[in-house]
């Protein structure tokens, strides 16, 4: 049954053939029951509008569509994250005052350092984030109540211990231990914009969507976003994540890997089907 989707791309650089034929499933999966486009723009320093226009180029070229979004419009309009401020604050405050997320001044380092000691927090698996797990030592022992993220990151405590388990469309069962596979994590980042946790859960639930599909390599994200949606009592979106598209090295594909971007497949002159095909086409 089709169900309402997204396609959210990050305006950091070109897309490459996995975004197409992930987003291309994504829109296959939701016809007709709707689609929304949303710019997941919060990043100040790398996302440019170049990439934007790049991105929704690139994507009608393969001949994707949308029925909400830049350009279409619809009642959930804006749809750049980074116009969505106000939203994604209103978020923060529901958590804060539930007492479960808490102001964190630790930088990378003390994390790495903190984790790296005798005794601190395992790395995370190998299915999940190469990053430390945030120390469970780090966390504070008490907390005032606060009317702003106050410059300062803050983190959501992740019940240490807890499996959360998750249906896929693809893959069926996954289950992912916090504490384990990994720690409290980022939901407002230090220069007082939203982490990616945050801003993607207050969207989806805000426009609605009922099906997320994405590559497996965010499948502990959504074991963290998951831990979110219950937090703030609302209903999750169904879940289908896409393997993911390797080079001829095999390495995954990022948007700095030479040659396999849309764009560049355009120029050498493959076709829409080419690309949504690649390597078989």
């Amino acid at each position: 049954m089709p169900l309402r989707g997204r396609l959210a791309p990050t305006p950091t650089g070109l897309l490459h053939v996995g975004h197409a034929q992930t987003f291309a499933l994504a829109t296959e999966r939701a016809a007709g029951a709707g689609l929304v486009m949303r710019i997941e723009d919060l990043d100040r320093e790398r996302c440019r509008p170049e990439f934007t226009a790049a991105a929704l180029d690139d994507l009608r070229w393969l001949g994707l569509a949308w029925t909400e979004g830049p350009d279409v419009g619809g009642p959930h309009a804006p749809y750049e994250q980074s116009h969505r401020s106000a939203w994604f604050l209103d978020v923060w405050r529901r958590l804060e005052a539930a007492g479960i997320i808490y102001p964190s001044p630790h930088s990378r380092r003390d994390v790495e350092e903190a984790a790296a000691a005798p005794h601190g927090a395992p790395l995370e698996s190998a299915t999940a984030s190469p990053e430390p797990i945030f120390p469970v030592a780090l966390r504070p022992t008490t907390q005032d109540r606060a009317s702003s993220p106050g410059g300062v990151a803050w983190r959501f405590r992740v019940p240490d211990g807890r499996v959360i388990e998750f249906h896929d469309g693809r893959l069926g069962r996954v289950t992912r231990t916090a504490g384990v596979d990994f720690g409290d994590f980022v939901v407002w980042r230090r220069d007082d914009l939203a982490a990616y946790e945050l801003a993607v859960v207050a969207d989806d639930h805000a426009m609605e969507i009922a099906e997320v599909v994405r590559g497996e390599d965010l499948l502990t994200s959504t074991a963290r976003q998951l831990l979110l949606y219950e937090a703030l009592g609302w209903p999750p979106p169904r879940w289908f994540h896409t393997p993911l598209v390797v080079d001829a090295e095999g390495r995954r594909l990022a948007k700095r890997t030479g040659g396999l971007a849309i764009r560049d497949l355009r120029a050498r002159g493959l076709s829409p089907a080419d690309v949504l095909h690649w390597p078989n086409m």
